[in-house]
């Protein structure tokens, strides 16, 4: 039987009733009509809804979703291989369960020889699952791979980020590049602006290398930095001449604690 993997934070990071969920989701969710624009990549952050939902809702309301997608996050439990796939199976959440797209997976690792299958990475991480409610409730069918990164050089991401675009130009259908990231975290609401701008500048540039240098030169600590640089990598080699960043805030923005906050922003990579 394929493998299944279990909601790890429902009931904590989301809802996990299915109708209070879809209900969190329609506020997170809750903008003016925009035309939809077709992407290569996103950055996304991975709160609580409660925090970061509606940054990450209006770049999701914004964007047209393909059927089959990368979804790349950072490992924050420690568990597992430090750059892992789960292949195949069925990710479940109160929404219903969302199919790992086996052939892509495939692709993958006959093209990537850094990446591991490996699902004790994914098993409780929570910044990949709570991307997935979202895509749930936007879009009836589609297929995802699920990729999580603990730490690369930045020559890894490079080559990790070339050998994903070269699958997305093979591939006969689009793939949306979704890099899951928070930006700084735990200072004030001063010191996590700066910082944030900083690594939003070079994403704006379309900037990988400038992107990674700055965050470990200026201590920014963006947890999504790999997933973030690899697409950025991808989108380059793919084409993309321009980012749009859609939201910026940060959780002092929700809990009106501006002592210590984390920062969240969400952009559009065409």
């Amino acid at each position: 039987m394929p493998p299944l993997r279990q909601p790890a934070v429902a009931g904590s990071f989301y809802p996990s009733d299915p109708k209070k969920l879809s209900e969190e989701l329609k506020r997170c969710l809750d903008f003016p009509p925009r035309p939809k624009k077709t992407s290569i990549g996103v950055v996304v952050p991975h709160a609580g809804y409660i925090y970061s939902g509606r940054v990450a809702g209006e770049l999701y309301s914004q964007i047209n979703i393909p059927d089959r997608l990368i979804i790349m996050s950072p490992n924050h439990t420690g568990y597992g291989v430090p750059f892992s796939i789960w292949p195949r199976g069925e990710w479940e959440t109160p929404l219903g369960k969302a199919k790992v797209d086996e052939e892509l997976a495939a692709s993958f690792m006959n093209q990537c020889p850094l990446l591991k299958e490996d699902e004790e990475a994914h098993q409780f991480e929570h910044s990949l699952e709570v991307q997935i409610p979202f895509v749930q409730y936007l879009k009836k069918d589609f297929a995802f791979v699920p990729i999580t990164f603990s730490h690369l050089r930045f020559e890894q991401c490079v080559e990790v980020g070339q050998a994903i675009a070269e699958i997305i130009q093979k591939s006969k259908q689009p793939i949306l590049i979704i890099a899951s990231s928070d930006m700084n975290h735990y200072e004030s609401q001063k010191i996590a602006e700066t910082k944030d701008q900083l690594a939003i500048g070079q994403i704006l540039k379309l900037d990988p290398k400038g992107l990674y240098e700055t965050v470990h030169q200026t201590q920014v600590s963006m947890c999504g930095i790999i997933p973030t640089t690899v697409m950025l990598v991808a989108a380059r080699e793919l084409g993309a001449t321009k980012v749009e960043l859609v939201h910026h805030a940060t959780s002092g923005d929700v809990t009106k604690d501006y002592g210590s906050v984390v920062g969240y922003a969400s952009l559009i990579v065409e």
